[in-house]
């Protein structure tokens, strides 16, 4: 049995990479879309034309990951795709946000992604690939988006290199490192803090980043980057110090509370 795996599969990004991927591997056997809404995302299922398996876990649960296990050992499946999309970010001072819900954020952006991909690793075959959702983010160290950035700074990191060991294995990793995407992702990072408005200018549409991430993930490339502006920022990020881009960015922010 041949299957795709989605986490974070019941809206933003993973939903989008669901629909799409419906569309263009219609030979597989399954997808399967992992997330806490079970019902959100049957009712995604109802519109895709490939069978659906809506699995109900929070990845950051041993009890959940140790069922998914079971399942992957029960069906045997062959993973010729892997798409770690699960993960959320919170603005603001990192006094200022509860360190409860950073550790959250470190357990799902960083452990649950690594458990989740060293889990179907065993199960994947020459061709088969892997997509780290990452963010820009993990450029360069962020000021009132610290964990965060450091935990997409983990996941860009982790997936570069895992890309170089399983190259003799014909699998490649993609880390997919977008700007501001136009998700529900805002409704929840800033609860404690507001984003640049510079920085929403760059937003983008989730169909336009899945398209690209897909396109490179075909073509092997291991970093995905959509939008000039983000592109450009990556470059920047290479050639400057950053501490020369921390003071641009005071900078826009004194612009703004003014």
């Amino acid at each position: 049995m041949n299957i795709i795996i989605i986490t974070g599969a019941s809206s933003g990004l993973g939903e989008e990479f669901a629909r799409q991927l419906d569309r263009l591997f219609t030979h597989m056997d399954e997808i399967w879309l992992i997330a806490r809404r079970k019902e959100r995302m049957e009712e995604i299922s109802r519109g895709l034309t490939m069978r659906c398996r809506p699995i109900g876990l929070d990845l950051t649960d041993p009890g959940d990951m140790e069922r998914l296990h079971g399942m992957l050992k029960e069906k045997a499946p062959v993973i010729r795709m892997l798409i770690n999309c699960a993960g959320f970010g919170l603005m603001g001072p990192v006094s200022d946000i509860p360190l409860q819900e950073q550790k959250e954020m470190i357990r799902l952006n960083c452990v649950a992604l690594t458990e989740m991909t060293h889990m179907c690793l065993p199960y994947m075959r020459r061709n088969s690939r892997i997509i780290q959702m990452a963010s820009s983010a993990a450029f360069l160290p962020q000021e009132n988006f610290a964990v965060y950035a450091a935990t997409k700074a983990y996941v860009l990191s982790f997936s570069q290199a895992l890309n170089q060991e399983l190259k003799k294995q014909g699998i490649r990793v993609t880390s997919v490192c977008p700007g501001p995407v136009d998700t529900a992702f805002f409704t929840i990072a800033e609860k404690y803090g507001k984003t640049l408005a510079v920085k929403k200018l760059t937003i983008v549409p989730p169909d336009r980043v899945v398209r690209k991430a897909l396109r490179d993930c075909r073509a092997g490339i291991p970093l995905s980057v959509c939008s000039f502006p983000i592109q450009a920022f990556h470059v920047l990020c290479k050639l400057l110090p950053h501490e020369l881009i921390f003071c641009m960015m005071r900078l826009l922010q004194a612009k703004k509370d003014r």
